[in-house]
């Protein structure tokens, strides 16, 4: 090494004009030279070095715009923690550029009306309606006035000092009929358990101010001879459109206590009726064991795993105390959504408000739920290893649901921009007096096109927001809007009652209750709108072309002649009954000679106007049988194709979908997490594009018609396929269910009339569709099985261009597999695994 330093020395010396080596006359050559030197020795050693400096200018460059996520009113670390994850933590209280806000304690409503859009905050205004105990208590009433069968899952309610006559009397009535109930009073505003406390009689229960008295559950459900209540979690991303998420693990909150029924002697044993950890964490008796089935907390995976155990129905309880949840989220929307809208007047897009909420739930021996509260700010302190791994797995989930992108400034300020400068650069109206009527149709419909355009934007965007929603759920599950239609109908009446009984608001508002939902108005039918626009336009276009008709210009109800009435007989019209057109010069008949007229030439007139009737009758039924000949024609055509499997004939093809078929429980989950949540928006399109782009090949060649859009079953098949990708690929997954809403819809809700065989036709490409993801499914299952298949595939399909200078021509020139070069199918790439997938016909 030190041969090769000397000679790297002399080199570079050289190199350096004048005489002389390191060390001589030249000083400042000199040193150049022992620089150049040391730099090259380093450089020979340290390329390690050199790459993590790199590396780390790289990492420097992605954080000079980093997310700012403002965790100082926060005392969880666990929060900071994940906090860094997905962003960067900022020291300032009052950093106006962060992202998100979190903060442990209520925030005042003003600091929601200042957040910029792409700036969000953990509370929602107005949530303490359902979230103090005295306010939950007097909303719950109102609603179980209403609906008793719905909201039964409250235990009975007092609020002191108003309702205490109230809860005398029903003293008196157990008195009366002796029966005893135990009854737990709790301060209105209070938590962490301060301030409960049990007893036995009513009378005995002193009138206090803001306290609220329930029920005791006397017969709870237990483990291991122990009282529990469960802490279930859930995130609510928005309240216009509502949208509430469910975590599908919690905590077991356990009593330290052996449980039995109370007496006199054991009401004041309050580690024994009461569950709350803040109490309990006291006693001796606390297990911190950090299994999570043991010890005095408890994860809800154990609970599960035991009732399982026991024969219970989870799945059954599950969706009982989701809909718990829900009716109870229901109660608070219309205060919610009040305060929101009055914090974000006029606000569109993401929501600025999210928020965790903790729900006490308690089990009675009958498995049944009662909701005894509900935590603002729920706790996540981790003093175990479990309360650690829950509470992070449901921040991590909470924290990508949010889905914060640096870009959000940048569009959210942008669009703030392009609305202010629409305001004030909003050009001048002319007056509805100054428009003729057909200048203000063409003015409506273009308000129509609009309209129509805005709201098409926001349903793609709102299906993107919930196709990403889809795919980052990870431990949440939707619970509001449900899929299914009798939950969603039974919540609508719900919400409609709470916006009448709870906020006062007039029937009016039951068409903006609508749009709290997420919108349902399919992207096809939108689309179908507009085009129905652009018909109109084009048509009031037509008419308002050429000078305005003067009011005073005669009209004729024919350009014939007089003569040429009279010489029709019989309903026959003769050589000189046909149409001659009048002159552009011609002037128009007198006054004068069109009363001359004989009296029998009205007669005439009507038996020629008949006449003309019966023929275009005529005509319109040729046409419709030449109609019916050509669709029945392509039904023929539509039941002779198949989907070919890559590799396979057509028989192994339809062996194939038969074994699916036999064993479906088996592939049933499988499909459907693969269509509905592994393949996205786009390869969802492209499968049914196999389809639907060699369906538009068989009706172009047997209706031989250029413009195949002009072609009636063609747009019929064209509504089907739209239907099939409503809701993210619902539409096609709804085909191989016995409930949910059927593409046959579409043409229910219309005033067009279909025939039976072009709802045969639109059933064949159906089943087609079905097939094709059939197919697909499969053929992804055997290439992860076995990669070669994948790629084997892929390397046979190559186009001569796609191999650069190695293109050779393919083996297969035509890989369609079908009987003659005037085939109509067609190559439709879906992706590499794909390629070869497609559409044969055996006769067209």
């Amino acid at each position: 090494m030190a041969a090769d330093s000397s000679s790297l020395e002399y080199e570079a010396s050289s190199i350096l004009p004048g005489r002389g080596r390191i060390g001589t006359a030249n000083p400042a050559r000199s040193s150049f030279a022992l620089k150049t030197s040391i730099s090259l020795d380093s450089g020979i050693g340290n390329d390690e070095d050199v790459r993590l400096q790199a590396q780390q200018k790289k990492k420097a460059k992605k954080k000079k715009n980093p997310i700012l996520i403002n965790a100082t009113l926060t005392r969880y670390s666990v929060v900071r923690e994940v906090g860094e994850v997905y962003g960067t933590l900022t020291t300032k209280e009052d950093d106006l550029n962060c992202f998100l806000y979190w903060s442990d304690a209520v925030i005042p409503a003003e600091r929601v009306s200042y957040l910029k859009p792409y700036q969000r905050i953990n509370h929602f205004p107005g949530m303490g309606e359902i979230c103090r105990k005295d306010s939950l208590a007097r909303n719950m009433m109102r609603m179980i006035k209403a609906h008793p069968d719905s909201y039964n899952f409250v235990p009975r309610t007092w609020i002191l000092p108003g309702d205490y006559t109230s809860l005398q009397n029903y003293g008196l009535d157990l008195k009366k009929k002796r029966k005893h109930r135990t009854f737990i009073v709790k301060p209105a505003n209070g938590a962490m358990g301060h301030g409960i406390s049990l007893y036995r009689s009513a009378d005995k229960i002193p009138q206090l101010e803001h306290m609220v008295v329930q029920e005791y559950i006397e017969k709870p459900f237990l483990i291991d001879g122990y009282k529990f209540d469960l802490r279930v979690y859930i995130l609510m991303t928005s309240c216009d459109p509502l949208k509430v998420f469910l975590f599908n693990d919690g905590l077991v909150r356990m009593s330290t206590e052996q449980y039995s029924a109370p007496t006199e002697g054991n009401v004041n044993q309050l580690y024994m009726h009461l569950t709350n950890y803040s109490i309990n964490k006291r006693n001796d008796n606390f297990d911190r064991a950090e299994d999570i089935g043991a010890g005095s907390k408890r994860s809800l995976q154990y609970l599960r795993e035991l009732l399982h155990s026991q024969d219970v129905d989870v799945a059954t309880l599950w969706k009982d105390i989701a809909d718990v949840l829900v009716k109870t989220i229901l109660v608070a929307e219309p205060h919610v959504l009040h305060n929101y809208r009055m914090c974000r007047p006029g606000q569109n897009g993401e929501s600025a408000c999210f928020e965790i909420l903790g729900f006490d739930i308690m089990l009675d021996r009958k498995l049944r739920p009662w909701l005894i509260e509900i935590n603002r700010a729920p706790s996540f302190n981790t003093d175990t290893q479990l309360d650690y791994d829950i509470k992070k797995a449901l921040l991590m989930d909470t924290f990508k649901l949010l889905n914060m992108k640096i870009t959000d400034k940048r569009k959210g300020l942008a669009a703030q921009k392009a609305e202010a400068q629409k305001r004030l650069l909003k050009p001048t109206r002319r007056s509805e007096n100054d428009l003729t009527d057909l200048e203000q149709q063409k003015a409506h419909i273009e308000r129509r096109k609009a309209e129509l355009k805005a709201k098409l934007a926001e349903v793609r965007k709102e299906n993107t927001r919930e196709d990403f929603e889809n795919r980052n759920m990870g431990h949440f599950q939707r619970i509001f809007p449900p899929v299914d239609k009798a939950k969603r109908e039974q919540y609508e009446r719900l919400l409609i009652d709470a916006f009448q009984l709870l906020s006062g608001r007039p029937p009016s508002w039951r068409k903006d209750i609508k749009g709290l939902f997420p919108s349902k108005l399919q992207e096809d039918v939108i689309l179908d709108q507009l085009q129905q626009c652009e018909l109109e336009c084009e048509e009031a276009g037509k008419l308002i072309r050429g000078p305005k008709p003067l009011s005073s210009m005669p009209s004729l109800a024919s350009d014939k002649p007089e003569e040429d009435f009279l010489s029709a007989t019989d309903g026959q019209p003769s050589e000189s009954s046909k149409t001659i057109s009048r002159p552009r010069s011609a002037k128009p008949l007198s006054s004068r000679t069109r009363s001359m007229t004989r009296p029998g030439s009205s007669r005439t007139m009507q038996r020629s106007a008949s006449h003309q009737s019966l023929q275009e009758t005529v005509v319109t039924k040729e046409a419709e049988a030449r109609q019916e000949e050509m669709t029945q024609v392509t039904l023929d055509v539509l039941t002779e194709m198949r989907i070919k499997f890559p590799g396979k004939s057509d028989g192994e093809a339809r062996k194939v979908l038969e074994q699916i078929m036999e064993h479906w429980k088996y592939h049933k989950p499988r499909i459907v997490s693969y269509w509905l949540v592994k393949l996205d928006s786009v390869k969802r399109r492209k499968v049914i594009e196999i389809v639907r782009s060699n369906v538009k090949a068989v009706l172009q060649r047997t209706w031989k018609s250029g413009a195949i859009e002009d072609v009636r079953i063609y747009r019929i098949v064209a509504r089907v396929f739209n239907k099939l990708l409503w809701n993210h690929g619902q539409g096609l997954w709804n085909c191989f269910l016995a409930t949910g809403d059927s593409w046959e819809t579409i043409f229910t809700k219309s005033s067009d009339h279909v025939t039976a065989l072009e709802m045969s036709c639109c059933r064949r490409v159906v089943q087609l569709c079905k097939d094709c993801l059939l197919i697909v499914y499969q053929f992804a299952a055997e290439a992860r099985s076995n990669p070669s298949i994948s790629r084997t595939s892929s390397e046979r399909t190559l186009t001569p261009h796609s191999r650069g200078s190695q293109s050779r021509p393919m083996t297969n020139p035509n890989p369609w597999g079908s009987r003659s070069s005037n085939s109509l199918d067609k190559v439709v790439p879906v992706s590499g695994r794909m390629s070869r997938l497609y559409i044969s016909t055996e006769k067209v």
